[in-house]
């Protein structure tokens, strides 16, 4: 074997408890580490050490090609040698009395402006700066005052009395006599169009559509939507229990309504700030009927200022219902034989009873217990067990929409679950869901509030399109759940003939 390399000496300033004098076996060299170069720190290497030591290799010769190459680079280092190099300590600065780092990059995205125009405001603001302010007066001497008066003719009542509204040179040429002509009884509609355009500066007080005036909210911020035979006024109106002038509501379910003035605090509270309104998820409900056996979940939401309305409605439904049996699931007797699920005044005109009726008798009829064709079905059960899934028909499947008012229905087959029978847990329910758009809550005569309740006139398919109501709905809280079912119309023969059709009894 080779010589053996000589054991390296311990280093004597590891060593704090070592005296400078004291002798060592390292005594023969410096005393510390730091007194010796780095030529005299490398171990001198053998030329006779064994082959099984582990060397480093010689770098290969480099070729003319990278040689070449390298001293390309090395002439243009030069011209960048004027840029200093960037180093990673200084590319965060500190503070100097907290430590912490300071990030330029918020800095430069502050100054960026993101859906904002306040520098065009700026702009304008100080374009308009140095001149002097005009009055009105002035502004209406430009035009004599026989046109303005053709001007003021042109106009709608409404208009008139909010140009007066508008400033004193507006109301000392057009008088306070417009504003008593709003008080006028053939002037009605156009008062609430004028009040209605103050909805903004009002927010402790809400529009009342049958006295046409604002009443100061008595539950503001409190305002809760009780069961229709609760009385819930949210504001001290003189015909508040008058038959004669009713406040507006519609029907969502047996014993469940939506008054509208709750759709226009929710409507207000959605386009100016929530002092105007209350929460839109403050409106969901979830109930069950007294008298029948339906569970319903209302939900709502604000799409382009449109109040859009969700009422789910199920029942646990027993196959193979004789007549009887139907009416007794599916029509209120204390509610004027309405059904139990949400509806609108348009029910009775169309094939929809017939076809919610068409998918109860689609549920399976569980095979007779007696006798020996009773056990070749259980044994045939058995065997082929039925689908919990039912698919329903082509008459019965599709969404409906009303002609008439902007309504939508979906009747489908489930399987839930009954927690008041353990024998079974899970059985087939009848479930119907009716969206509807309830208009923008400007006035009971609006045109989705008034089709809805059967009080004006409205065509569905022309006014919506192609873009169901169910989907514009749906699609506000999820994209998972909107359904997919084509949309036919629920009376395609736009026949009227109410209760003289007993079709849906």
């Amino acid at each position: 074997m080779g010589d053996v390399v000589t054991r390296k000496k311990s280093f004597g300033f590891l060593n704090p408890f070592r005296s400078k004098g004291g002798a060592s076996r390292s005594s023969s060299k410096a005393t510390s580490i730091s007194d010796l170069s780095i030529e005299e720190l490398k171990v001198p290497v053998d030329s006779k050490t064994t082959s099984n030591k582990l060397r480093k290799k010689s770098s290969p010769a480099v070729p003319t090609r990278t040689a070449n190459k390298n001293s390309i680079q090395q002439s243009r280092q030069p011209r960048h040698a004027s840029f200093p190099a960037i180093s990673i300590a200084d590319e965060w600065e500190r503070d100097e009395q907290t430590g912490e780092r300071k990030d330029h990059t918020d800095l430069l995205h502050s100054l960026a402006h993101r859906e904002s125009d306040e520098s065009l405001a700026e702009r304008t603001e100080m374009l308009h700066r140095d001149k002097a302010h005009v009055p009105g007066s002035e502004v209406l001497s430009r035009l004599p005052s026989h046109a303005w008066k053709q001007v003021v003719e042109s106009l709608p009542l409404a208009d008139v009395a909010s140009l007066a509204l508008s400033c004193k040179a507006f109301l000392h040429l057009l008088g306070p006599s417009t504003w008593t002509a709003l008080n006028d009884v053939s002037n009605v509609s156009a008062k609430i169009d004028f009040l209605r355009r103050l909805d903004k500066d009002l927010p402790d007080h809400l529009l009342c559509f049958p006295c046409a005036i604002y009443h100061v909210r008595t539950q503001k911020g409190n305002e809760i939507l009780r069961p229709t035979n609760i009385a819930n006024p949210l504001f001290n109106c003189p015909n508040a229990f008058n038959p004669e002038k009713r406040i507006s509501r519609t029907r969502l379910t047996v014993g469940r309504s939506l008054p509208l003035p709750f759709a226009q605090l929710v409507l207000r509270a959605h386009r100016y700030s929530a002092d105007h309104g209350v929460a839109i998820d403050s409106m969901a409900r979830r109930y069950k009927d007294r008298d029948g056996e339906w569970t319903h979940q209302t939900r709502f939401a604000v799409v382009n200022n449109h109040l859009l309305v969700r009422v789910i409605s199920s029942a646990f439904a027993a196959p193979a219902l004789p007549p009887a049996g139907l009416r007794r699931l599916l029509y209120s007797h204390n509610d004027n034989f309405n059904p139990y699920f949400s509806v609108c005044a348009h029910w009775r005109d169309g094939n929809l009873m017939p076809a919610v009726k068409c998918a109860l008798s689609h549920i399976p009829k569980p095979p007779d217990s007696g006798g020996v064709v009773g056990v070749a079905e259980r044994v045939k059960l058995h065997l082929h067990p039925q689908n919990p899934l039912i698919t329903l028909c082509s008459e019965c499947r599709p969404i409906r929409r009303c002609p008439e008012c902007p309504s939508e229905y979906l009747i489908e087959l489930r399987m839930q679950e009954d927690k008041s029978d353990p024998s079974k847990l899970f059985k087939h329910a009848i479930v119907v869901t009716r969206w509807s758009d309830l208009g923008d809550g400007s006035s009971p005569q609006s045109p989705e509030w008034a089709a809805c309740n059967g009080d004006g006139t409205f065509d569905s398919f022309t006014a919506l399109g192609r873009r169901a109501i169910s989907g514009v709905f749906e699609s506000q809280f999820t994209v998972d759940q909107i359904p997919g079912q084509n949309i036919v119309s629920m009376n395609p023969s736009k026949e009227k003939r109410g209760e003289a059709g007993h079709d849906w009894y």
